[in-house]
């Protein structure tokens, strides 16, 4: 049978969040466009990632505070919220699709991989589709990732795929992996009644976090019932090998722990090895062989978008990045900026954060210092009776402007957003530290540390920007 031969100016492979912003960007601009996927027309996010999560976070967090939210109802809610009705097994992504479609894309489903420069391969239901086009985009997500682990495949591990979808509570929950999948899980799990421990390898929690929101929410964590066992790496897993049937997983200092459902939270799995980025002279196989760096244009005619383009792994990010490659291949002379790229953890409190630490603004030769407040004894802190929480600004004595934040408080993935656009804009601390915040809010405790970083820079000897 001849394929069918089609061709568009842009080819998305992938319809998550990256893939979706590419096609509509697109079709905004008057170009034409195919989007393929494989699974979920929408990604992760919407099915088995940021939505399902949260809708089950805030469900967990009404059910500690004493409200009426069983688990029976939180999974019920959280079906709604992905689009999953009750006797079906998967959501349903049919809205996404008819969106695409009536934004005027054409969709595919089915695998799809790169068979020449310019030049994608569709195995769809309805045969094979070859698709012509001046630009690929690939968006293809992540996948998370599969610890070589002996005999961890005989315990049936989860993924955050059967986290996010389950029906039935675990008895006891075991979560490898101690970055912001496994933590918000470990919350939920923990906040409905689950033993749930977690096992981080490094040193900490939330590796990549500002150490004072991996401080701040391992305590939140410890507060509602969950262990964590770090500095420790599974070595070994034995089904049904402890009590209760739970399963165990021998661990390199010598010491177990049991769960009977495991969650694999170690990281993403990028899978692009099958793709077909050989025609365009990158080699996936090799660690170095694709750009991860967020430059989004790789080769002539060659676009990787979200996940797949790095620098790190946000829906956000993704979205940014979508929109970004068709305006830069359409001739928009434009460039990827992530200095204000914000990064924001679910949990109760929220972790988030923006910019760079004061080590990484030293070690980027900035003359960077660091003002900190705790949470606890602001008047939002009062208000809530937080027990625990931080508010960080990094400023840079050169120009005068902030550089990075963190802060680890109930509503920080919006307050974050005021040093976002800080970043984003270079606003000078002087106008920051003149700018009104309502009291009390977490946005007035920044106010202050801007007004305090605007003193230090105005001691005798600060630096001062030229002109």
């Amino acid at each position: 049978m001849t394929p069918k031969m089609e061709r568009f100016e842009f080819v998305v492979i992938g319809a998550g969040p990256a893939g979706e912003a590419a096609a509509y960007k697109a079709r905004e601009l008057g170009a034409s466009v195919a989007v393929l996927d494989r699974l979920w027309f929408g990604g992760s996010c919407p099915h088995i990632g940021c939505v399902p999560s949260k809708s089950l976070l805030h469900s967990a967090a009404v059910h500690a505070g004493g409200g009426d939210e069983p688990w029976s109802k939180a999974s019920a809610r959280r079906d709604y919220m992905v689009n999953r009705a009750p006797d079906a097994a998967e959501p349903d992504d049919s809205s996404h699709v008819e969106a695409l479609r009536k934004a005027g894309a054409q969709t595919f489903r089915g695998t799809a991989r790169i068979v020449g420069r310019g030049q994608v391969e569709v195995d769809s239901p309805d045969g094979i589709v070859t698709l012509d086009t001046d630009n690929v985009i690939v968006a293809t997500g992540s996948s998370s990732k599969v610890p070589p682990i002996e005999g961890l495949a005989d315990t049936g591990p989860w993924t955050n795929r059967q986290a996010t979808l389950t029906r039935e509570l675990p008895r006891s929950l075991l979560v490898l992996g101690g970055g912001p999948t496994g933590v918000e899980l470990a919350q939920v799990f923990a906040r409905f009644g689950v033993p749930t421990t977690i096992c981080q390898s490094g040193p900490r929690i939330l590796p990549t976090d500002h150490p004072r929101n991996a401080e701040t929410l391992t305590k939140a964590l410890l507060r509602d019932g969950v262990t964590i066992r770090t500095g420790a790496r599974a070595q070994r897993a034995r089904a049904g090998a402890g009590g209760d049937g739970a399963h165990v997983v021998e661990l390199d200092d010598g010491t177990t722990v049991e769960g009977h459902v495991i969650l694999l939270a170690v990281g993403r799995d990028l899978g692009l090895e099958k793709v077909g980025l050989a025609h365009y002279g990158l080699d996936a196989s090799k660690r170095d062989g694709v750009p991860h760096d967020g430059r989004l244009r790789v080769a002539d005619g060659l676009w990787l978008a979200g996940d797949a383009g790095g620098p790190e792994l946000h829906t956000h990010q993704g979205h940014y990045q979508g929109e970004l490659a068709v305006r830069m291949a359409l001739g928009d002379p434009i460039e990827p900026d992530y200095r204000a790229l914000p990064r924001a953890t679910y949990t109760d409190p929220e972790g988030a954060s923006v910019g760079v630490t004061l080590d990484q603004a030293r070690d980027a030769d900035l003359d960077a210092f660091e003002l900190v407040s705790d949470f606890t004894t602001t008047a939002k802190g009062y208000s809530v009776e937080a027990e625990f929480g931080h508010v960080t600004i990094v400023i840079d004595r050169g120009s005068r402007e902030l550089v990075g934040a963190a802060m680890a408080v109930p509503d920080a993935s919006a307050a974050i957003h005021e040093c976002v656009l800080a970043i984003k804009a270079r606003v000078p601390v002087d106008t920051l530290a003149e700018t009104i915040h309502a009291f009390p809010s977490t946005s007035r405790i920044l106010n202050g540390l801007f007004a305090d970083a605007r003193r230090e820079l105005d001691k005798p000897g600060s630096v001062v920007k030229p002109g």
